[in-house]
């Protein structure tokens, strides 16, 4: 089966305010003691939703208006530290499908975008223009439309950027490279069988 083309995504939003917010913050290290993913998401920003007796610290994430949100609003150099693919991995689990920022570390947003997960740029003032109306609002429905290269909330609107090969693979499906291969797999032992590199199974 083909690779979804990731056009646009709507939904929800919950703003988690900072800047620098780093992998660990994401999905602390001692969680990614895992075989799979699977999981991972209940222990995102888990040191910032419980406190050292595992009591809730009243997040944003734990917030029961905004229980259900996909799309995260954060602020600038979003997902840096360690390259570790659990921290997308995470907030995947969690059930985030885009994130707005005001800029990404540039190895977290690669490992976003091999998940199809759009991370797309916008100013300060406009993520807090986003995150003011949701905040007045949790049930508002705010589109990330990742063709048109905007954001869409009520009668509001604004640009975002992301670099054209994430662009372009989000929205013809070929942003998971693996699943390319996978999908290609019959194409590639008939070129492997020419070229005389099959096996004999």
């Amino acid at each position: 089966m083909a690779l979804a083309k990731i056009t646009q995504v709507s939904g929800t939003a919950v703003h988690v305010p900072g800047s620098d917010i780093d992998t660990d913050r994401i999905i602390p290290a001692r969680f990614m003691k895992c075989v799979t993913f699977d999981g991972l998401g209940e222990f995102a920003f888990y040191d910032v939703r419980f406190d050292k007796d595992g009591k809730p610290t009243g997040h944003p994430l734990d917030e029961p208006r905004f229980k259900g949100a996909s799309i995260l609003l954060s602020g600038s150099n979003f997902g840096c530290g360690s390259s570790r693919e659990h921290a997308p991995q995470a907030l995947y689990r969690f059930g985030f499908r885009a994130v707005i920022a005001q800029s990404f570390a540039e190895i977290f947003f690669g490992n976003c975008t091999t998940l199809g997960i759009p991370c797309v740029c916008a100013s300060a003032e406009d993520i807090a223009r986003l995150a003011a109306a949701v905040e007045a609002d949790p049930t508002l429905s705010v589109t990330v439309d990742v063709a048109g290269r905007k954001v869409l909330f009520g009668s509001d609107g604004f640009s975002v950027t992301l670099p054209d090969t994430a662009h372009d693979a989000l929205v013809s499906g070929k942003w998971d490279p693996i699943g390319e291969l996978l999908e290609a797999k019959d194409a590639i032992h008939a070129r492997m069988t020419a070229l005389g590199f099959a096996s004999a199974a």
